[in-house]
């Protein structure tokens, strides 16, 4: 079989490999010279412990699987089982982390409620939250992990073009595509007039909603969401784990409960973090550097300017849990994803031709779950 597949993301960069993997050739094409979009503009995290039960976290869980044991045959990805930890404060903030305890699949989540002792024991740079009082425990999630956002989709494709199945073609935007008609192959004809044909084309084009995808699957359940995010120099000493605030507790479906109306209701998040719905992630990458953020931006049009004051609240909260200066930040940027209006949705998947299929919409799980969202396309497909 033939697969061609449009978007060099991490979701479009999955289906690839899954593609490869099970035997076949693929022809990959991106706009860009290389991916640019929320594939890189991201955490990089494996993020297991946030995500709704049922079927969402069936496919992070499987997801977390898959990037362990492709990373161990990429080591390029930097994949490290690092699992999280979220300091908590105060009465309310424990409660529910201690209601997220009683869930019946935090087993699955690895999810363990630590003294601050026991949290510095597991990561201690985070001498600010935990010997200085600022927490008094925190909820650690040893299912989550990290990988290398900027340079995975590199990674990935580099072991790719190894297999012999693989033909990268950057550059290039795809103009039209066509559904197969009884033995006709589909096909894809990119701004360069040349046509691909295959057994099946995978359209992985992230938040590009409109142009093509508007023409050939209208307007459909998904929207773009806007964030900011800013990189620090290196730490000068590992930060152990992911890191996340209690306001994590507020954006994530995994930590609806009782205890969280009762957050909600009795302590009231910071002004700037309320203004711009955020919450603080924190994963240190390979180099030392720190990724922190971020916010979420809903309404259209977005601002094509970024913010200060959410990068001023995040520096409040990291130095408050280092306990320490924040080192220098050395990039700040904007990124766009696709999430499906129906945020309990895992992913958009859409056949709009035959033998072409839409794949998009997973939002911020997107770098999670990719791996398992492409083997079930992949599955359905019946490759």
């Amino acid at each position: 079989m033939k697969v061609i597949v449009v978007g060099a993301g991490v979701v479009g960069t999955m289906h690839a490999w899954h593609a490869v993997e099970r035997g076949h050739e693929v022809v990959h094409i991106e706009r860009e010279a290389e991916a640019r979009g929320a594939s890189l503009r991201n955490f990089g995290q494996i993020w297991v412990s946030g995500r709704a039960g049922g079927e969402e976290l069936d496919t992070a869980l499987r997801a977390r699987e898959l990037w362990e044991g492709i990373g161990a045959r990429v080591p390029e990805l930097g994949f490290r089982a690092i699992g999280s930890l979220t300091p908590v404060r105060g009465d309310l903030e424990l409660a529910v982390a201690e209601a997220a305890l009683a869930r019946p699949d935090a087993a699955a989540r690895g999810y363990k409620l630590l003294t601050a002792d026991e949290a510095l024991q597991v990561n201690p740079a985070l001498r600010g939250a935990f010997e200085k009082g600022v927490a008094q425990a925190a909820l650690f999630c040893e299912r989550d992990a990290a990988v290398e956002p900027r340079t995975a989709q590199l990674a990935l494709r580099k072991a790719l073009l190894a297999s012999g199945k693989y033909t990268f073609l950057p550059n290039r935007e795809v103009r039209d595509v066509s559904g197969a008609e009884g033995m006709r192959d589909a096909a894809v004809r990119d701004d360069r007039g040349e046509v691909h044909t295959g057994d099946a084309v995978v359209l992985a084009t992230g938040a590009a909603l409109s142009g093509l995808v508007r023409e050939i699957a209208g307007d459909i359940p998904v929207r773009r969401v806007r964030l900011q995010m800013m990189q620090t120099d290196p730490l000068g000493e590992p930060l152990t784990t992911s890191v996340a605030d209690a306001d994590s507790f507020r954006y994530y479906p995994a930590y609806a409960s009782d205890a969280l109306d009762a957050l909600n209701a009795g302590q009231a998040q910071d002004p700037t973090a309320a203004a711009h719905k955020m919450q603080l992630l924190m994963v240190q990458r390979l180099d030392g550097g720190l990724t922190i953020g971020d916010t979420h931006e809903y309404e259209h049009p977005f601002a094509f300017d970024t913010h200060e004051d959410p990068y001023e609240h995040l520096v409040r909260v990291v130095e408050s849990f280092l306990g320490r200066p924040l080192p220098k930040i050395r990039r700040r940027w904007a990124g766009v994803y696709a999430q499906c209006t129906d945020t309990t949705r895992v992913v958009h998947r859409q056949k709009v031709r035959e033998g072409v299929w839409l794949v998009t919409g997973p939002g911020g799980r997107g770098m999670t779950c990719s791996p398992a969202i492409a083997e079930t396309t992949a599955d359905e497909l019946g490759w």
